[in-house]
């Protein structure tokens, strides 16, 4: 386990009462769906990290606002904190690229019969509140 937990964050992203989700191209998680992010890097704001995220998972420009959920994912390898921000697509077209092998608007109540990362269950739940 790194000595230190990492940073993820997420954008969600809801247009006409679906969800933006991706396909996990590669580990952790290929396969799973979840909504685009991933890993923040040195010297990037969390915000700047959302909307790079988003942009080169999907190849949508987004505006990222609030934030939409924190939790962490804990295994015996690895402690990622994450930090889900509201976003709204402002341009750009939608399709999978980067480590997304798919990207696909998910009715909001569809959600659950994904094959979803472990985090996206308590993403769900507090958006659904």
């Amino acid at each position: 386990m790194s000595e230190v937990p990492l940073i993820g964050v997420g954008v969600v992203i809801i247009e006409k009462g679906r969800l933006l989700l991706i396909k996990r191209g590669n580990e952790p998680g290929k396969g799973l769906w979840a909504v685009p992010g991933g890993k923040v890097r040195i010297g990037e704001t969390l915000k700047a990290a959302a909307r790079r995220e988003a942009s080169e998972e999907t190849s949508l420009d987004v505006d990222v606002g609030e934030v939409a959920w924190v939790g962490e994912h804990i295994t015996d390898t690895r402690h990622i904190v994450l930090i889900d921000f509201y976003a709204t697509a402002t341009g750009g077209y939608l399709a999978a690229s980067d480590d997304a092998a798919e990207a696909e608007w998910v009715e909001l109540d569809m959600v659950d019969s994904y094959p979803l990362t472990p985090t996206m269950h308590d993403l769900i739940e507090e958006l659904r509140e």
